[in-house]
């Protein structure tokens, strides 16, 4: 079945950076678009940032030029860098692809 298991997540203060990592399994991951979400507490899951089969990449603009989205098709591993960290990026954060969700990381950024 399919699995996707979010790990680096944890807590940075401003300015600092993180790298999260999404291992896949279960499907073929290098057929298809590979997505991250996140969910601040009290608000809605947001489109962070997707990847597509052919490594064109999509950013929500509250992320453009800070985050990179990335795969390693060999690994089966999506993966997010994530730079100059802001206190509003505390979240968690989901990988994502068609119906399939992580059970997310959280990450926290402190002032």
């Amino acid at each position: 079945q399919v699995q996707l298991v979010e790990s680096g997540g944890g807590s940075v203060q401003a300015g600092g950076s993180l790298r999260l990592s999404c291992a896949a399994s279960g499907f073929t991951f290098g057929s298809y678009d590979m997505s991250w979400y996140r969910q601040a507490p009290g608000k809605r899951r947001e489109l962070v940032a997707t990847i597509t089969i052919f490594d064109y990449t999509k950013y929500a603009d509250s992320v453009k030029g800070r985050f990179t989205i990335s795969r390693d098709n060999a690994k089966s591993t999506l993966y997010l860098q994530m730079n100059s960290l802001k206190p509003e990026d505390t979240a968690v954060y989901y990988c994502n692809t068609d119906d399939y969700w992580g059970k997310g990381t959280l990450v926290t950024v402190s002032s």
